[in-house]
C-alpha cells in the first residue's frame, strides 16, 4: 500500500472527522475505493470507533432508477434510521466510471433525490467529511496518467492544514465584517449582499465547519444577487458536461441563462424546486496544492484563483441562529475563473486581483 494512503486515513479520521473512542461510523465506500477503506478502517478500529461500511456504487444506482416507476417513497425508515443514529458519515467517493448515471431521466433523478430531504438532513447533523481515492477514472476524466493523478491528489490532500486555516480566516474575517461582494471580469459584473452571514474557514475538518477533504477554500451564503456572470471552468454535472455557462439574476434569482454545451442540465437543475433559481453559496478558492482543472467538483472549486457560486441549498453554518437560509432539494456548484483580467471586491474595496489576494 502506498503509505500515502496511509496518510490520506489518518487525515481523514483524525484532522477531518475528530472520530472519538464509541462514535458510531458509517462509511460508505466507492467501488475503486477500497484501499482507502481498508486504511480508513484501521485507523477507526486504533481509536475504538464502531465502524458500519456500505457500498456506493453508480452502476447500482443506475439500474435502480432506470428499473423504478420513479414514484419513490419518501425517506424509507431503514435509510433514515441509519444516518439517524450516526455520529460521523464517511463518504470515500473512487467509481468506475464518473458518468455512470448520466442515462437515467432528469425527472427521476430530481423525484429520487426529493424523496430523500429528511435522509439528507439527517446526514448533514453528522459529523460528515466526504473525500476521494485517487482512482484511474478520476484520472481519465482529468486528463492525466494515473500516476500523475495520485499526485496531484496527494499534493492537495495532505496539506499543512493548520497553517492554511491561518491564512484562510484573513479572507474569513473580511467577508463576516462585508456586507456586500461584487465579481467583475471580462464577461461578468456581478454584486450580492452577504451582511448578516458567518464566512466558513473550510480548512478541511469539521472543527472548521468544513466537510471536504481535501477543501481550502472560504464560504458564505449571498442573497439579493443582481447582475450576470459567466462559469467558464468546464465541467460535469449529472454525467453531462457543461461549458461557459452564462446566468443573468434579478431580484435574487436566475432570471436568464444558456451555456455553449449542456444547457439542458442546467434547465433540469433550475427546474427542481423555486429555492434552484437562488444562490445558496459563494466560493473563493484558496488551495494553491491544486493546480490544474479535473473536471471533478471536490478539487476544481477549491482551487486557487477561482471563485464558485452554487445554486440551491445554503448551509446552515453561514446563517445566524434561528434563520433559515435559502432552500432546495440541490446544491449545485460552477466554477469562474479570475486569475485574469478580474477582480472581487467586498464594500467597493479590492479583495482579490487577477487572482492575487492584497495580502500576497
Amino acid at each position: 500500500m502506498d503509505e500515502r494512503v496511509r496518510e490520506h486515513a489518518e487525515v481523514l479520521v483524525e484532522w477531518s472527522a475528530r472520530v472519538e473512542a464509541g462514535d458510531d461510523v458509517v462509511l460508505s465506500v466507492g467501488p475503486d475505493a477500497h484501499e482507502l477503506a481498508v486504511a480508513v478502517a484501521e485507523q477507526l478500529g486504533e481509536r475504538g470507533a464502531n465502524l458500519l461500511a456500505t457500498y456506493s456504487s453508480g452502476e447500482i444506482t443506475r439500474a435502480y432508477l432506470r428499473a423504478h416507476d420513479g414514484e419513490f417513497e419518501a425517506d424509507p425508515a431503514h435509510e433514515l434510521a441509519l444516518v439517524e443514529n450516526a455520529d460521523v458519515y464517511l463518504s470515500l467517493g473512487g467509481g468506475r466510471n464518473t458518468s455512470a448515471t448520466a442515462d437515467v431521466p432528469g425527472e427521476t433523478r430530481q423525484a429520487y433525490r426529493s424523496a430523500r430531504t429528511e435522509i439528507r438532513e439527517s446526514r448533514l447533523g453528522t459529523r460528515w467529511v466526504s473525500t476521494v481515492h485517487p482512482t484511474r477514472s478520476l484520472a481519465q476524466q482529468a486528463g492525466m496518467a494515473f500516476e500523475e493523478y495520485r499526485d496531484f491528489a496527494y499534493d492537495a490532500i495532505l496539506r499543512d492544514w493548520e497553517s492554511l486555516a491561518e491564512e484562510m480566516g484573513r479572507m474569513k474575517s473580511i467577508l463576516d465584517d462585508g456586507s456586500e461582494v461584487r465579481i467583475v471580469s471580462e464577461d461578468t459584473d456581478l454584486t450580492m449582499q452577504i451582511g448578516g452571514r458567518t464566512a466558513v474557514n473550510s480548512a478541511a475538518s469539521v472543527a472548521y465547519d468544513s466537510h471536504n477533504l481535501p477543501s481550502g477554500e472560504v464560504f458564505t451564503a449571498p442573497y439579493a444577487t443582481e447582475g450576470e456572470v459567466t462559469f467558464d471552468v468546464p465541467m460535469t454535472l449529472r454525467g453531462e458536461s457543461v461549458r461557459n455557462v452564462r446566468f443573468e439574476f434579478a431580484d435574487g434569482e436566475v432570471v436568464d441563462y444558456d451555456a455553449e454545451q449542456g444547457e439542458f442540465v442546467i434547465g433540469e437543475i433550475l427546474e427542481t424546486d423555486e429555492g434552484a433559481r437562488r444562490l445558496g453559496e459563494l466560493g473563493i478558492g484558496m488551495n494553491r496544492g491544486i493546480d490544474r482543472y479535473t473536471d471533478n467538483i471536490l478539487f476544481d472549486e477549491k482551487m486557487g484563483e477561482t471563485v464558485h457560486l452554487a445554486l440551491g441549498r445554503a448551509y446552515d453554518a453561514n446563517l445566524p441562529d434561528g434563520e433559515t437560509g435559502n432552500d432546495s432539494a440541490v446544491h449545485v456548484d460552477l466554477i469562474a475563473d479570475v486569475s485574469e483580467e478580474s477582480r472581487l471586491e467586498v464594500d467597493g474595496e479590492v479583495v482579490q486581483e487577477d487572482g492575487q489576494f492584497r495580502w500576497e
